[in-house]
């Protein structure tokens, strides 16, 4: 029986050590390349289309003002101050959607699902992360293609973080 596994491309490691290797990324708004695997977008991305980080960082500042405030959420913080998770979730939002690869070159790769393990992540607890992240999202007044992309990243982001369904 042969490997069904995909096996590394003729040449692929010798390309390796010749510096960056342009990496086709499948993104919202097409494809677009990256200058290694965390490098920049090289092309047109869903980043540029709203605006870069300064839409990022509005988008978070208003998610966390209603976290700050929410009994059920605001635990599972362990900084009093939010401003580390908030450039924390800035960052990885940058690269996700095609923006500096600086979150995983500082974190390492994403792996949110192991990340919230730690922490209750229950129904209860994703609905009141989509309500603030909803609140977040209308206030910055996106068109309706890039609001529904981005709504529907964050809502299923939020339904796979769920780990328990204990109260």
């Amino acid at each position: 029986m042969t490997d069904p596994r995909p096996t590394e491309p003729a040449g692929a490691a010798a390309a390796a050590d010749q510096g960056p290797v342009l990496i086709p990324a499948t993104g919202p708004s097409g494809v677009h390349l990256r200058a290694g695997e965390n490098g920049a977008s090289l092309g047109p991305s869903f980043y540029r289309e709203v605006g870069g980080r300064p839409f990022f960082e509005k988008l978070v500042t208003e998610f966390y003002r209603g976290v700050a405030g929410d009994p059920v959420l605001k635990p599972m913080y362990p900084e009093e101050d939010l401003g580390p998770a908030a450039e924390r979730l800035t960052g990885f939002l940058e690269q996700y959607w095609g923006g500096p690869g600086t979150y995983s070159e500082q974190r390492g790769h994403p792996r949110l699902r192991q990340r919230h393990q730690p922490f209750k992540v229950n129904p209860d607890a994703r609905d009141r992360w989509l309500l603030h992240m909803k609140t977040a999202v209308d206030s910055c007044d996106l068109p309706p293609l890039q609001r529904a992309t981005l709504w529907d990243y964050l809502e299923r982001a939020a339904h796979a973080m769920v780990n328990t369904f204990d109260d």
